[in-house]
């Protein structure tokens, strides 16, 4: 799923699907002969045929995945089922040889030891056998960085309720999308049954700037109206303020709703703006959202388990510390070559120049 990740996070980080370019890169092309400018320009011609075919291959590759999430959805509908304890798995199913299991031993004394005291506690505290996997996809939420920034105290209680989020791919011939559809039991907080978020992507080179495709990108999203029961919506806070009227100097109370931090605001995203004018902020909270959404759509759903036990977690950061030691590697470089430079010695480089409706229980 993540073979074209790298290409696709970059279109996604950039709403507006510009790639800046360094000052004076039209320099050398400017100082050729008139003649093999010309030719230049046949490149240039090329190229952008190239970038055509490139989104045409896109295109494929986005049925190639629609296809095989229809292979994937029995594997994550029994993934549901074991979460929510509505099947039990077989011992079969259970069955699992873990790497770190010699690590993971302890002395048979110890062991012992151990289940004497399991069994005194047992004896001393009514036994629980709890359903499913308790808080799965909620403690995958304060796991993951990227999510636990977004979750706030009172959004708990309701992601206790979250069964499963599923990915689904746009239809063959429609535009190019996915929906992020996060499915819940039966609460006191909201009447739906799931609540979706709807990814717009393209996969086309610009018509001002054909070199800058890399791939489809997240160009718009769409989320869904919340029925909140009374009382129950975490997105806004009631606030009292006093008010003193100027002609009469009495004053009175009133209460007022404003708006609240809650993950739940991620079903209200900020809309993306048709001729691409854009505060910094609001451009900033929709490049971000979009990633998140890729995140979701490429590591949460497909990896969950994975994210819930921590391992995962555990593959990003030491992704995140090669490419973090690779930058230092380079960062010396730089500083080595300013040291030759004092000596002395010449770098020849440095010469060279709103809202769909929800699905309702």
């Amino acid at each position: 799923m993540d073979a074209n990740k790298g290409k696709r996070d970059q279109g996604m980080l950039n709403p507006g699907g510009q790639i800046e370019r360094p000052v004076g890169i039209h320099i050398l092309e400017s100082m050729l002969p008139k003649v093999v400018k010309r030719r230049v320009h046949a490149l240039k011609r090329l190229q952008v045929q190239c970038a055509n075919i490139e989104a045409k291959f896109y295109e494929e590759v986005h049925e190639l995945e629609r296809k095989y999430a229809a292979l994937y959805q029995p594997l994550f509908d029994k993934r549901r089922d074991f979460v929510t304890g509505t099947v039990e798995p077989t011992d079969e199913e259970c069955e699992w040889h873990s790497d770190r299991e010699e690590e993971e031993e302890l002395a048979e004394e110890v062991k012992e030891k151990a289940a004497i005291e399991d069994a005194k506690k047992e004896e001393a505290t009514p036994r629980e056998d709890p359903k499913g996997i308790p808080e799965f996809w909620l403690t995958i939420f304060k796991s993951v960085d990227m999510l636990s920034d977004m979750l706030q105290e009172h959004d708990e209680p309701i992601l206790k309720h979250l069964k499963d989020i599923q990915v689904k791919f746009s239809e063959p011939g429609q535009p190019m999308s996915f929906t992020l559809e996060f499915h819940f039991e039966s609460n006191g907080y909201f009447n739906n049954a799931v609540l979706t978020k709807v990814y717009r992507m393209k996969s086309e080179p610009d018509d001002s700037d054909p070199f800058s495709f890399e791939g489809p990108e997240i160009i718009d999203c769409e989320g869904c109206q919340i029925d909140w029961h009374k009382g129950k919506d975490v997105t806004v806070k009631t606030i009292k303020k006093k008010q003193k009227h100027k002609g009469r100097g009495t004053v009175r109370t009133v209460t007022k709703q404003v708006p609240n931090d809650s993950f739940f605001n991620f079903f209200n995203p900020v809309k993306a703006s048709p001729d691409g004018e854009m505060d910094e902020d609001s451009e900033f909270t929709l490049a971000t959202d979009f990633e998140i959404g890729h995140f979701f759509r490429e590591r949460i759903v497909p990896r969950a388990v994975l994210y819930f036990t921590g391992e995962a977690l555990e593959d990003d950061e030491s992704f995140e510390e090669e490419e973090l030691e690779e930058g230092d590697e380079e960062e010396q470089d730089e500083d080595g070559d300013d040291d030759d430079d004092d000596e002395g010695d010449v770098d020849p480089k440095k010469e060279q120049p709103q809202p769909a409706e929800c699905k309702q229980q």
